[in-house]
């Protein structure tokens, strides 16, 4: 599809992940390989090791053998494709908005020897460029919120999904029973006029035939892992990461919104399972 074709929104986001500044903020906070939020263990935990512990444990959720098709939707740097084709031998489809972002996968998939396993798709995930039936699993990691129709992209992942195949991401979201109002700084940062909840996604799930097997509620991760990623912003410069003064510190800014809001209860997260009927 081309990026004429994409929502606003989706533009937006597509714009942002592929401009310099993002990409080399990614890929020098987070190790390259992934950009969602982690899982961990102990104070100080590298970021990396903490995200990559999210693909595992998304990964031990489901079934996943070498016959299988993968789609992993809003795939970043394919860090979680890179993990499931040399982990269980499967192949992925990794589809993601920013060419930027796919050309650095495309180099790591190619250095790990993994390219014949992984196709790297530049699309949107309101309209995935697949036939029907085609996928197995579908995968995504906090990408969903950036869609402005996330009722469609469930539609779109019913669509592709195999009868009895499985749908498990995670996404940040707002809580269900969040004041109006209160995620207004947020929005407005990433230039969102809502966040999906637990409810929403629940209930755009049986609208389109998807059954919910399980929701692990991890809501506390996501303070602690944007207070970590704050506290690495805060230990580095801008120069040393790439990245310019200004968007390092709209960057702060943006993270103690979001540190702010999940203390307060506002906010959710964890992982989120439903199976094809």
């Amino acid at each position: 599809m081309s990026s004429e074709h994409y929502s606003e929104v989706v533009s937006v986001a597509r714009d942002y992940y592929n401009s310099a500044d993002a990409d080399a903020f990614y890929s020098a906070v987070w190790g390259g390989e992934d950009i969602h939020i982690g899982i961990y263990e102990k104070p100080g935990e590298p970021i990396l090791d903490a995200s990559r512990r999210t693909v595992e444990k998304l990964a031990a959720r489901v079934e996943i053998s070498s016959n299988q098709r993968v789609l992993d939707i809003g795939s970043g740097y394919g860090g979680a494709a890179r993990y499931l084709a040399a982990t269980y031998g499967c192949r992925v489809a990794a589809l993601n908005l920013s060419e930027v972002e796919n050309e650095r996968a495309r180099r790591m998939n190619q250095e790990q020897g993994l390219s014949e396993r992984i196709d790297v798709v530049d699309g949107s995930f309101e309209q995935l460029p697949f036939d029907h039936r085609s996928f197995d699993l579908v995968w995504s990691q906090d990408a969903i919120l950036h869609s402005g129709n996330r009722p469609g992209v469930f539609a779109e992942v019913a669509r592709t999904l195999k009868p009895g195949g499985s749908f498990v991401f995670t996404d940040p979201m707002q809580a269900d029973d969040c004041p109006a109002g209160v995620l207004q700084p947020i929005l407005d940062r990433i230039h969102l006029s809502s966040l999906g909840s637990p409810r929403s996604y629940r209930q755009m799930a049986e609208g389109v035939g998807l059954k919910e097997v399980r929701f692990e509620d991890l809501t506390p991760q996501l303070v602690t892992h944007y207070s970590r990623v704050l506290e690495e912003v805060e230990s580095r410069t801008a120069q040393s990461i790439g990245v310019s003064a200004d968007y390092l510190e709209r960057m702060k800014k943006g993270l103690r919104h979001w540190i702010d809001g999940g203390k307060k209860g506002y906010l959710a997260w964890g992982i989120l399972q439903f199976q094809r009927v």
